[in-house]
């Protein structure tokens, strides 16, 4: 704050300047000049003095842009870099164009309608949601700051159809890993432990010795790899134990004596894998011997849909597969048709059976 005199056209008057710093911390400054008195000018600073107070505590206002670059600050220190390198994807390619320079207490649940429908309609559906999903956190974070009202983004919804979820049938299975057997395929051990155990790819790719307990007949799922981070935490970030069947056991131990000793990971490292292509070489090799073409994770839900199909619970079946919600392992219920097994026999409608020596009569209905 400063009351300055000044000299114009051979008069003295008086400056007044006042400099504050807003809740964003960036400088700003007011100015008034010409004053004719010194107790005008002492008037004037007073005003300006509420009014710089008046701003200091009004809430930031933030553009899109200078928002999601905090967001992004503030959640490195949550979430993996894959995650955020997904965040700037989305951002780059559907949000900014359409948002660069918006206020964000000026979006409107149209305005995301509009980017989610209209500007990525060209794109997946999974496209549309993922990104639907990304505003929604940003602007939630916006909420719980106090800079917004309300988030517009939650009135907004995407479904997308549901894939097609495939899985093998205990006799496919069995010809799945009989044929890779007899061929000495090299993906037939990551086939056999997939089937055995449900884990997820890069569980399977993690799986070291240490983590295999031979006297106990359990494995401890405790990492996972990927191609963007390496080893880390599993999807859930959770540890897991999945126990080890009888015939899983006989496997693991010939295969340990087959690999021999200074081996650190369970399952072999193989160029297609490492190289994000085992998807692509099961279902080849399923289209070779004549057998449903899965996936890779499809494995995981033959997995499922078996123990399920045996009478597994629920729970047990979401703690051995590491699901982190009960919902999702009760998708594979629908998936193996357990849902409606035995609803029609409320039916209570029988056939006729067929008499012995009854005679076929021929019932025409017009014609020759």
């Amino acid at each position: 704050m400063a009351i300055k005199e000044e000299m114009i056209d051979g008069k003295k008057v008086y400056m007044v300047t006042a400099a504050a710093f807003d809740a964003k911390g960036k400088r700003f400054q007011k100015k008034r000049r010409g004053i004719t008195s010194y107790r005008e000018a002492e008037r004037v600073q007073f005003e300006l003095k509420r009014e710089l107070a008046l701003i200091r505590e009004q809430t930031p206002s933030y553009r899109w842009e200078e928002w999601f670059k905090v967001c992004m600050d503030r959640m490195k220190v949550e979430y993996k870099a894959t995650t955020l390198l997904n965040y700037e994807g989305k951002n780059r390619h559907w949000i900014m164009p359409f948002w660069e320079g918006k206020d964000i207490k000026s979006i409107t649940p149209q305005d995301v309608h509009d980017v989610v429908y209209d500007k990525a309609k060209n794109s997946s559906w999974y496209t549309r949601k993922s990104t639907l999903k990304y505003i929604k956190r940003l602007l939630t974070m916006a909420f719980e700051e106090g800079l917004i009202p309300k988030n517009p983004a939650l009135q907004v919804k995407v479904k997308v159809p549901q894939a097609k979820q495939a899985v093998l049938s205990k006799t496919e299975v069995d010809v799945l890993l009989r044929e890779a057997k007899a061929v000495n395929h090299r993906f037939y051990e990551v086939w056999v432990v997939a089937v055995l155990t449900g884990m997820r790819s890069g569980e399977m790719y993690a799986l070291k010795w240490t983590d295999v307990d031979f006297e106990g007949d359990k494995i401890h799922v405790t990492r996972a790899w990927n191609s963007k981070n390496g080893f880390g935490e599993t999807k859930s970030a959770k540890h897991r134990i999945v126990p080890m069947s009888g015939e899983l056991k006989k496997f693991l131990l010939k295969h340990r004596m087959r690999q021999g000793a200074g081996s650190e990971f369970v399952l072999p490292r193989l160029e297609e894998w490492t190289g994000g292509m085992q998807a692509q070489v099961l279902r080849s090799f399923c289209e070779g011997i004549g057998i449903t073409q899965v996936k890779f994770h499809d494995l995981r839900a033959t997995f499922i849909t078996r123990l399920l199909g045996q009478g597994i619970s629920l729970a047990v079946v979401m703690a051995i597969v590491g699901h982190s919600q009960i919902k999702t392992t009760q998708a594979y219920l629908r998936l193996a048709g357990l849902e409606l097994k035995g609803a029609t026999e409320a039916l209570e409608i029988e056939v006729p059976a067929d008499q012995a020596g009854a005679k076929v009569i021929n019932i025409g209905f017009g014609g020759d």
